[in-house]
């Protein structure tokens, strides 16, 4: 949540369009809930992509290789421990283009299934498969909701320090932003 806040902050055009996003199909005086989250396509792309540049778990939990096997050119024998760099296959310009950049449109359905980007175990956040993580659903809809309501009631804004150096894209969140409670959304923060 912070690597997404952050990115957010850093890209005010794509803060906008998330707020915008909320503030069009949450209604007046509500709360965001569970129930918005299929009409809220943006806040899936936001996440997805934060999920993408900074990945809960970096290198995933160890698998043992269960029969001989060649991967990428390179004979693994039965039984050897095999590490997965999943920050580095989610960086990798093969896969993504402008890898480091946060571009939350890329995870748009319609454009990636258009331009056949939709294959491969080339976003992994969570693992992948049967051995992917079991929790990855509730995380992305408990995420989802949390990041949804700091967007609906509070307003965002980047601090720049002149004596401190500013992350760039794509490096780790930094904590150098300001929230203040909208004034538009008394009503729903009085719901908290």
């Amino acid at each position: 949540m912070v690597a997404a806040i952050s990115l957010l902050v850093k890209n005010p055009e794509a803060l906008t369009k998330l707020r915008d996003e909320i503030d069009f199909h949450v209604e007046e005086g509500r709360f965001i809930s569970e129930s918005d989250l299929p009409k809220l396509p943006y806040l899936q792309c936001v996440i997805q992509e934060s999920l993408r540049l900074h990945p809960p778990a970096p290198i995933p939990l160890p698998h043992i290789s269960s029969e001989d096997c060649t991967i990428a050119g390179y004979d693994i024998p039965r039984g050897t421990m095999l590490l997965l760099n999943a920050w580095a296959i989610q960086r990798d310009p093969k896969w993504w283009e402008e890898p480091t950049k946060f571009k939350p449109e890329r995870f748009d359905r319609e454009s990636a299934i258009k331009e056949g980007k939709m294959d491969g175990f080339r976003w992994i956040p969570f693992g992948a498969g049967r051995r992917g993580c079991p929790g990855s659903g509730m995380a992305f809809r408990v995420t989802s909701l949390a990041i949804g309501g700091l967007i609906q009631c509070l307003e965002w804004k980047k601090i720049d320090h002149d004596d401190e150096m500013i992350a760039e894209e794509g490096d780790e969140p930094s904590s150098s932003a300001m929230f203040r409670p909208r004034l538009a959304k008394k009503d729903v923060l009085s719901q908290i």
